[in-house]
């Protein structure tokens, strides 16, 4: 049976609203609306629903500022309620909008494919190392604001790696594959540690499960070298 055996990685808490993820707590259940997020009635039904259903956390689409914004009348309405579930803002294509809901929500989740690069177009792309580490710079410039704005807020953040979606100068230089979907994750990470931003948690997604368990025991591995110890 020592195929079987295991110890639980150890890692640092995060907390999203009341919600402590990581850490000596149980994995946390958490569930998404299909509502309009500009729907507020719809989103705070669905989201009273979904925590009275057993969700811990609770995660609704914010495609642009607008809906990163009524994110805050709906968590509002549902304290009102007397519903405390925290509220997850899932960024898609749209800077803009994480910032807005770094004040809005108890987490945001980004997708380093396309939070500073530009969408993929599968074009390969070719760089010196010099134009890499330029790149690299660019990642910190544009995240560090965010990271600071969700530290004034208590904000938590999910770096959200899609395979689906990992940009044309990851693929490029490490390739559409486990090794790709690593190093997307590692390099926002890289700038939450040297940012000493803890308050993060990670999430690998791939519809190939082979391919998610190899990326997730990756970076797992790639983490503790660099002595991260953030959840996934």
């Amino acid at each position: 049976m020592e195929g079987f055996d295991y110890s639980r990685r150890r890692t640092v808490e995060v907390r999203a609203g009341r919600v402590a993820i990581g850490g000596d707590n149980p994995v946390r259940l958490q569930s998404m609306t299909n509502t309009s997020t500009m729907d507020t009635d719809s989103s705070v039904r669905q989201s009273a629903q979904l925590a009275a259903a057993g969700s811990e956390l609770v995660r609704l689409t914010a495609q642009g500022v607008r809906e990163a914004d009524n994110i805050g009348v709906i968590s509002s309405r549902l304290r009102e309620a007397g519903v405390d579930v925290p509220l997850v803002a899932d960024i898609h294509f749209n800077p803009r909008a994480a910032f807005a809901a770094a004040v809005t929500a108890d987490k945001v989740r980004i997708n380093p494919g396309n939070f500073v690069d530009p969408g993929r177009v599968f074009k390969k792309l070719e760089y010196t190392d010099e134009e890499y580490a330029a790149e690299l710079q660019r990642i910190d410039d544009a995240l560090t604001p965010f990271l600071e704005l969700c530290r004034e807020n208590g904000t938590a953040i999910r770096i959200g790696v899609n395979h689906g979606s990992l940009s044309d100068r990851i693929m490029s230089r490490f390739g559409d594959n486990p090794a790709g979907m690593t190093e997307s994750a590692m390099e926002f990470l890289r700038v939450c540690r040297k940012r000493r931003f803890d308050n993060v948690v990670i999430s690998i997604k791939a519809s190939n499960v082979g391919l998610m368990v190899e990326t997730v025991r990756m970076l797992a591995d790639a983490m503790a070298a660099e002595d991260m110890h953030y959840p996934i």
